[in-house]
């Protein structure tokens, strides 16, 4: 089921996430419709509080975007052997990040029409339920691991906005402004204030 992303400006966005305790159809059923909706967003990425449920899920495709890529871009965002990820994160934690930082621009389902470059480690590693609650301790690097910490921070609370100087956030204050109030046309459904 394609469901209606939350628009930025909605209190949920800023909610930090509850665990999730069991595996159910629900849960089950709440995955396979973000992936759906993902999909149908273009999007390489999507947390279950961008479609009105605050908990500590979200979804990753790099996949997507190295299949997309030329080889001069797969070099540079991926690292050797690195395909991308499809994945499922449950209840997740970023135990590790590398001192190592690269900035790149970074958009977001819920504030269309905008992207910021955003500083971020360039490797982390991060302990999480797949989508079968089967426990996983991996390290992502790049690309991937830039599009986890985005959609991880959603389960804090936190949007890629957050990370920019006050300075910049002011600049993009009238667009996030229209973004909240629906002054805007996207290609996919949304649920503004």
């Amino acid at each position: 089921m394609n469901l209606p992303i939350v628009a930025y400006g909605n209190r949920i966005l800023k909610q930090k996430c509850i665990q999730i305790n069991e595996n159910s159809h629900e849960i089950q059923d709440l995955i396979s419709n973000m992936w759906e909706t993902m999909e149908n967003s273009n999007g390489c990425g999507l947390s279950s509080s961008q479609i009105n449920k605050p908990l500590q899920l979200f979804i990753v495709d790099s996949q997507i975007i190295f299949e997309n890529f030329d080889t001069q871009d797969q070099l540079l965002y991926f690292e050797k052997n690195d395909k991308g990820i499809r994945e499922t994160f449950i209840n997740a934690k970023i135990i590790d990040s590398s001192g190592e930082t690269w900035e790149d621009y970074e958009g977001c389902l819920s504030i269309p029409g905008l992207s910021q470059k955003v500083k971020r480690p360039w490797r982390i590693t991060i302990e999480y339920l797949n989508q079968d609650f089967i426990r996983e301790n991996k390290t992502f690097t790049g690309l991937t691991a830039r599009i986890i910490q985005h959609e991880y921070d959603h389960t804090q609370g936190v949007l890629y906005i957050d990370h920019l100087k006050p300075l910049t956030k002011k600049m993009i204050e009238s667009k996030l402004n229209k973004i909240a109030h629906g002054n805007i046309k996207t290609g996919y459904p949304m649920k503004f204030l």
